[in-house]
């Protein structure tokens, strides 16, 4: 084995991680700024109990989810692919939160998508308006119920080859779901590092069958995006960026401007309500 690996990080703690390698785990020191999903390169070290690891370099990121606190970036994974927004009809799920995650998905480089949850519990008119204001703008909803296995067999299908995040409000069934598709109960999997069981301030990568990685980051559920300006808005509502193309002026904004395209769209129907409230929400909070 050479003393030099290359591994991805997949289990983060407090003050250490766990790197998965083609010759096995290796327990590690973790640098600044390491989070699961993470491909590294670490030196193999000799101590007097077993081989552990020392990272020496981050590999460059294709993606990377991060929050501010107070200001500052945190990190708090890496390399993902795909976002999977659950929604539910009970706890009802904001349209305020799905949009937030649609815009922090695509300023972060990764495609968002939709988990109509708990398709076994009745949901009403409005329900569907809401999960179709999102199906008009193309992003991809499944439906399922984690609860009772119904339809996993198409999330399954769509993830496979993708590396995934969940995320959701408190009781959308995220945990439960996670826990169906990786085989194991999070709330009694036993960590790597022998540090008790899974608690929520761990973040772990689970790799499955047909190269499918799931990321478990609970510090994910609440999100700000105060720290972007209007310009980095706009991109997560691409329907309204690609009306304001048209608009008289470069400068318009989208509210009460002479000539304003995004408007006329709005008022024709071709623009969702909510969608567009979100936008000025966002942008002029």
């Amino acid at each position: 084995m050479k003393k030099v690996q290359s591994g991805q990080v997949i289990e983060f703690y407090s003050n250490s991680c766990l790197v998965k390698t083609n010759f096995g785990d290796f327990s590690c020191l973790a640098i600044k700024n390491v989070v699961v999903g993470d491909y590294v390169e670490l030196e193999i070290i000799q101590d007097s109990k077993q081989l552990q690891g020392k990272i020496r370099n981050i590999k460059s990121r294709s993606s990377k989810l991060s929050k501010f606190e107070r200001n500052k970036e945190k990190l708090f994974a890496s390399n993902i692919s795909h976002v999977g927004i659950l929604v539910t009809p009970s706890p009802k799920t904001s349209t305020e939160f799905i949009d937030k995650w649609i815009l922090k998905s695509r300023l972060s480089n990764i495609i968002p998508f939709i988990i109509n949850n708990k398709i076994d519990t009745k949901s009403d008119q409005s329900y569907e308006k809401k999960l179709n204001i999102y199906k008009n703008i193309n992003i991809e909803t499944i439906n399922c119920s984690a609860k009772y296995e119904q339809n996993l067999d198409q999330l399954i299908s769509f993830i496979k080859n993708k590396s995934v995040l969940f995320v959701g409000n408190s009781g959308a069934g995220k945990s439960t779901l996670t826990s169906k598709l990786i085989g194991k109960d999070l709330k009694t999997a036993a960590l790597s590092n022998d540090q008790g069981v899974h608690t929520t301030s761990i973040s772990s990568l689970y790799k499955l069958k047909n190269n499918t990685k799931i990321i478990d980051s609970p510090g994910m559920r609440d999100i700000e995006i105060d720290n972007y300006d209007s310009n980095q808005i706009i991109l997560g509502f691409k329907e309204i960026l690609e009306a304001s193309r048209y608009c008289k002026f470069n400068n318009c904004n989208h509210i009460n401007n002479d000539g304003c395209n995004v408007i006329k769209c709005l008022s024709n129907d071709e623009i969702n309500q909510s969608r567009y409230n979100n936008f000025i929400s966002f942008r002029d909070c």
